[in-house]
């Protein structure tokens, strides 16, 4: 059996290059810590993914939420708001370190279906530019424009907070994703901007009220890039039976995210999680959303993951795991990289 490619809903190398915790050569040549490089991602078989592009608040009330989200209960209050004066100068160091990414051989920025399968079978990882929380886009959707004409193809409207457009689902273990108010107008003409310029629409931070009202603006395929199933790990941030049940029928896509407290029954971003939990996720996914809309989307770089795959090198057993637990030839493809490929391709058009 030919071992497919993972192409992954989602990961935060940008952030980590935004932060100088590495640099291009890093990247290229490997470097210790994080979760991708281009040499541990030829090893693991890891072929790219989605690239966001995150406005982060402080490390001090990221690693408060980090040790909250090990308790068996808890409550994460929602950041406050950030304005597009301080988010601005911070995508775009993003979006630059991506084209730098490019020019160093590392990666290759896909902008059209095409390209993106073509990449995913080459030496570079296939990236593509997500924007995960808007705040960076004027009321006039100028910027937009721009991040487009930069290679953004793919657009959350809202991070875990609020902001002009939406609000954000918080971090709170158990809780269903029912905390607030929905879409604002701006927020609702985001999604219709995103439409006209083909832009793919994530809704994996949204409140449930705000992916209703995304779900009954688009003419595009509903997709969550890096989300789970809130019947196997009752956390707000995963998705109830009626929401998959509503990107099943929307022809999208969830990519299956890695991160501990979003699999665990229990809910706590502890990284000793067997891959048994994950089998766990695809199975409850698969059943409702059938096998063409189902992926990965591991939050390498932006979360715990399991200690059975550590990093992208380690995705090989996750491979074994699938192929043990009965997965086929064919559905192994689709999980891995086929998936996103067909939803993408619907998404962006010829």
């Amino acid at each position: 059996m030919r071992t497919p490619p993972i192409f992954d809903g989602h990961n935060d190398l940008l952030l980590k290059l935004h932060r100088r915790v590495t640099d291009v050569e890093g990247v290229v040549s490997g470097y210790r810590g994080g979760h991708i490089d281009l040499p541990r991602a030829r090893r693991g078989g890891f072929a790219g993914g989605f690239f966001a592009v995150y406005v982060p608040g402080s490390i001090e009330e990221a690693e408060a939420a980090d040790d909250l989200m090990r308790r068996p209960r808890y409550d994460v209050a929602l950041p406050p708001a950030i304005g597009w004066s301080a988010a601005i100068a911070v995508v775009i160091d993003q979006i630059a370190w991506a084209h730098r990414l490019e020019a160093a051989g590392a990666v290759t920025i896909c902008r059209d279906a095409p390209a993106l399968e073509e990449a995913i079978g080459g030496e570079r990882m296939a990236a593509v530019l997500h924007m995960e929380g808007a705040e960076a886009i004027d009321a006039d959707f100028a910027a937009l424009e721009v991040f487009h004409a930069a290679g953004l193809r793919s657009l959350g409207p809202v991070w875990s907070r609020p902001n002009a457009f939406g609000h954000g689902v918080p971090f709170r273990y158990p809780s269903t994703g029912d905390t607030g108010s929905g879409l604002t107008d701006l927020g609702k003409e985001l999604v219709r901007r995103c439409n006209a310029l083909k832009i793919m629409l994530d809704v994996s931070h949204l409140n449930e009220r705000g992916f209703d009202d995304l779900a009954a603006i688009t003419d595009a395929p509903i997709v969550a890039t890096h989300s789970n199933a809130h019947a196997v790990c009752p956390h707000a941030r995963n998705l109830t039976d009626r929401q998959l049940e509503r990107i099943r029928d929307s022809d999208g896509m969830v990519g299956l995210n890695f991160a501990a407290a979003f699999l665990r029954p229990d809910g706590r971003m502890d990284s000793d999680v067997g891959l048994d939990l994950i089998l766990r996720q695809l199975d409850h996914l698969i059943g409702i959303l059938g096998e063409d809309c189902v992926g990965f989307g591991s939050d390498f770089d932006g979360a715990t993951v399991p200690d059975a795959i550590g990093d992208c090198a380690g995705l090989p057993a996750l491979r074994r795991a699938m192929l043990a637990h009965g997965y086929g030839e064919e559905l192994m493809e689709k999980f891995c990289w086929r998936n996103w490929a067909r939803v993408l391709g619907k998404t962006w058009g010829g």
